[in-house]
């Protein structure tokens, strides 16, 4: 029988916010360029001179755009899913606590709130159903924000527990620096939505774009898992750590 060396544990779910964070940076670049090699042409929903991630989704490459948040929303739900099995299962360090495993699931579903608006934003166009857009635009913000936050917490409780986890500190400094930037910019985004549309414009690329870092940071997450058996960072094993 085949034997899978230790270190090999696990290793297959790294591969979801990797692949995850490609599509989604492909799908914007490949949006952007167009717009560009088309000579920035001014869409039907377009108002200013910029074009809005959402102008060019809502033109010829609505399938792409269709396809490309599809795969996000659903990759982007996965990595909290997995991760959340991880620590229940004990390939990573567990919640020793109540309160990280509701902030938990909160983030879950904070994800998939998130996802469910990434898709049908994408499916009702700017162009064609404006109002429907903007308000899956909304949830799909909303969903994002409140996954990061609850995550953020969780991450918190758990590195007090385990303050000899250097890896923990590092994925929560990192996805704290990175949530609190995509919400600062995301507030001035909805003010310069109306107020100043090509700086709106900017921003929700910028935006959009840096959200791939956040999706990264589940690589750093779920790698942790690397060689560990279930079980083994179980939370028994955790409050009885002489426990071989």
């Amino acid at each position: 029988m085949f034997h899978v060396p230790e270190r090999y544990y696990h290793w297959s779910y790294v591969w979801i916010p990797i692949i995850t964070g490609f599509v989604w940076y492909g799908t914007l670049w490949a949006m952007l360029i167009t717009w560009l090699a088309q000579g920035r042409p001014r869409y039907v929903s377009q108002d200013g001179r910029i074009a809005y991630i959402s102008d060019v989704g809502a033109d010829i490459l609505k399938p792409l755009f269709i396809a490309g948040c599809s795969v996000t929303a659903v990759g982007f739900f996965l990595c909290l899913v997995v991760e959340r099995y991880l620590r229940h299962s004990g390939r990573l360090l567990p919640h020793m606590r109540r309160r990280e495993k509701i902030f938990s699931t909160l983030a879950v579903l904070g994800a998939f709130m998130g996802g469910c608006g990434l898709i049908l934003l994408s499916i009702f166009d700017t162009k064609r159903y404006t109002s429907a857009h903007r308000a899956f635009l909304l949830v799909f913000m909303i969903g994002v924000a409140l996954s990061a936050i609850f995550t953020i917490i969780e991450y918190h409780w758990i590195k007090k527990d385990f303050t000899f986890a250097r890896e923990l500190r590092i994925a929560y400094w990192a996805k704290g620096i990175i949530a609190g930037t995509l919400i600062i910019l995301s507030i001035a985004f909805a003010i310069t939505l109306y107020e100043a549309t090509d700086a709106g414009a900017v921003l929700e690329w910028l935006i959009a774009m840096l959200f791939t870092s956040y999706i990264w940071t589940y690589y750093y997450d779920l790698r942790l898992s690397k060689g560990v058996r279930k079980g083994e960072l179980s939370e028994y094993k955790m409050r009885q750590p002489n426990i071989a």
